[in-house]
């Protein structure tokens, strides 16, 4: 991929405050990358800007109306301010809007206290009940084992519709209906599957609100109760970069990295869904020596000095070409170096595979 150039210095005023940004980039961009919070609901930085939920407007010296941030590109000399009564006001509109067909029901949800949405009726003092009328009655749909959807909850920002269509290429999911009965949603309803989807996890990534959550892990406890622990997905050599989401010492769910530089928070169905294994009753947690028919536990020591010795008697008896290794690509690259390194360096073979290759 080729490098990006960095754009032009412009100077623009944010707030009264002079600032020199890049040429190219959106208000919103340059706003956070100064430190200004402008509230978004359906910005997501894995995706384009998508202008929709217009909690991101701002004014603009000589604009006779104020802009979305998030898709304005910004532009040399510009005049700019993100608060005032004026955007309050708007921002409290379509707040009290969105409300007023929302469950409202944080006691009991499953995303309260990590929750875009919840957040903005906190900062902005927000009451449900100032604009009243018909509301959705809509069943959950979690008819798949991964994904719960409750479509009472939506709020529309179109974010889950995006990011199964322009950054996993599936397509899956569209905005279906007009009007008040609009949702996001499979094409004629039909239920969640291998042939419209890949249970990557991604739509509920970024949705802001409790619409779509993992089902294996509601009710097993909210963000804030959680420690969040970055590692690297063991299931292929890829290297992809999570949280493991741990509460009382057992791992609850997983959520995205945005900062990996290998996947930037994109995971596939075993990275996102697949964790269960790690407290599994038949989970093997120490080596076994086979002794007859049967195994028996031992330490990491007996058990590598046996593989040690079994491996010299082998060399002795029959050569070095009659050992080798086979790696896995569920291994790092470092790994299968040091697997590599081992069998010609110590047991002088060139017998050395990888599942890859195939």
């Amino acid at each position: 991929m080729a490098r990006k150039e960095a754009g032009k210095l412009i100077k623009v005023a944010i707030n009264g405050k002079g600032i020199d940004c890049e040429e190219g980039k959106t208000i919103l961009q340059v706003c956070r990358e100064a430190g200004i919070y402008v509230p978004t609901l359906c910005f997501d930085e894995r995706l384009d800007p998508y202008g929709g939920c217009r909690l991101c407007l701002v004014e603009i010296k000589g604009v006779p109306k104020p802009l979305s941030s998030c898709t304005t590109p910004i532009q040399d000399g510009m005049e700019i301010t993100t608060e005032s009564e004026n955007l309050t006001e708007l921002r409290k509109t379509i707040l009290s809007l969105i409300l007023s067909n929302h469950p409202n029901d944080c006691m009991c949800c499953e995303k309260s206290g990590d929750c875009s949405l919840q957040d903005l009726a906190y900062m902005y003092n927000i009451s449900p009940g100032k604009y009243e009328g018909e509301r959705w009655d809509l069943p959950i749909k979690d008819n798949n084992p991964f994904i719960s959807f409750d479509p009472k909850k939506c709020i529309l920002c179109g974010r889950c519709v995006n990011i199964c269509k322009d950054v996993m290429l599936k397509g899956g999911i569209d905005m279906t209906g007009r009007g008040f009965y609009a949702k996001p949603d499979t094409a004629f309803g039909r239920p969640l599957s291998p042939e419209n989807c890949l249970f990557c996890g991604q739509c509920v990534s970024t949705c802001p609100t409790g619409a779509l959550v993992e089902k294996t892990s509601i009710g097993a406890g909210r963000g804030q109760s959680v420690k969040r622990v970055r590692t690297t997905c063991s299931y292929c050599g890829t290297g992809c970069n999570f949280y493991l989401n741990v509460k009382d010492g057992k791992v609850i769910k997983v959520t995205s990295d945005y900062g990996a530089p290998v996947n930037r928070g994109s995971l596939c169905i075993k990275g996102r869904f697949g964790y269960e294994f790690i407290h599994h009753k038949d989970r093997i947690t120490t080596p076994l020596i086979r002794e007859g028919d049967d195994f028996r536990a031992a330490s990491w020591d007996e058990a590598l000095d046996l593989v040690a010795r079994r491996f010299g008697e082998m060399k002795e008896k029959y050569g070095p070409g009659a050992v080798g290794a086979f790696s896995s690509s569920r291994c790092t690259n470092e790994e299968n170096y040091l697997v590599s390194k081992w069998v010609r360096a110590v047991l002088g073979s060139n017998n050395v595979d990888n599942c890859a290759r195939v």
